[in-house]
């Protein structure tokens, strides 16, 4: 584990930037960008548009450590390279912005009011490899639908026991268990998660550490004891489908969760702009999410 990295992300003011987007949602991250599905004709053309629009954003002026403490990488991007240089590589020494990777392989279908993680056979080559490259932490979501108790605690205890085997590979896993903002039990989701969460915490060692990564929540710092707790690192929100506007309301409302935005940041940028004008959206957007991260 890299010390100033885990400072950064520990203590550091600012953001993660979520560019970790994957098969299945890359043509729409594309179609936003401006970037029709007649613009390619296979998944190769494809990955090589969207790593064209991750490198714009990551190369711009305006995405610097100063506002953006880390960025969400995919597989793929991991693997690909910036200028010549290793994509997690070019984001620290370049842009002093800490690497993580998305690990997770897709969800499991619902039950219980939930969709657990597909399983991970090749996680440990997976993980050697990103520690290699420099990468700090890893990424891995599971959905919470319903206020599911036996649900939920199947969701947080999967998480957990494929963290402790991330933070044995050497890296600081993010725990994402994601509560559908559209779920009519979001509140009531949210109190039996934060119980199952502070319970997995509580029984880390004092060298295990882990950064969770939740819905912004119904209640204002209702994830406060989460985010003062010794073992973890940072508490970090995802927009989870919420306007930028809105879901950056919503998240200055809570002090000490910092936000990490996929669809929130990248909206209004667009292939057709000039250098100019897309460095001008992203460093209006980058401004505005900083601002809600720092309350």
């Amino acid at each position: 584990m890299n010390a100033d990295q885990f400072e950064k992300v520990r203590n550091g003011g600012g953001f993660i930037a979520a560019l970790d987007q994957s098969g299945g949602s890359t043509p729409k991250a594309l179609g936003l960008y401006g970037v029709s599905e007649d613009a390619f004709s296979n998944d190769e053309e494809m990955f090589d548009l969207i790593h064209e629009m991750r490198s714009r954003i990551i190369k711009s002026p305006a995405f610097t450590g100063e506002r953006v403490l880390g960025a969400i990488l995919f597989e793929m991007t991991m693997d690909r390279q910036i200028d010549g240089v290793d994509t997690a590589e070019f984001l620290w020494n370049s842009k002093q912005v800490v690497p993580f990777l998305k690990v997770d392989k897709g969800l499991a279908d619902e039950a219980d009011g939930v969709q657990l993680m597909n399983p991970m056979p090749e996680l440990d080559a997976l993980l050697a490899r990103a520690a290699d490259k420099g990468v700090f932490g890893t990424k891995m979501r599971s959905v919470v639908k319903l206020a599911n108790e036996e649900g939920i605690n199947a969701i947080v205890a999967q998480q957990f026991e494929v963290g402790k085997q991330i933070i044995a590979g050497g890296l600081v896993p993010i725990i994402e268990p994601e509560v559908d903002i559209n779920s009519p039990e979001k509140a009531e989701a949210e109190a039996l998660l934060r119980s199952a969460i502070a319970a997995e915490l509580d029984q880390l060692n004092d060298d295990q550490f882990v950064m969770l990564k939740v819905t912004i929540p119904e209640e204002a710092n209702f994830y406060a004891d989460l985010i003062a707790h010794p073992q973890c690192v940072s508490v970090v929100a995802l927009s989870g489908g919420y306007p930028r506007d809105l879901a950056n309301e919503r998240l200055a409302t809570n002090t000490g969760m910092i936000a990490s935005f996929s669809r929130a940041l990248s909206e209004g940028l667009s292939a057709q702009q000039t250098d100019e004008e897309f460095n001008a959206t992203l460093d209006a957007s980058i401004a505005s999410i900083y601002a809600a991260s720092i309350t």
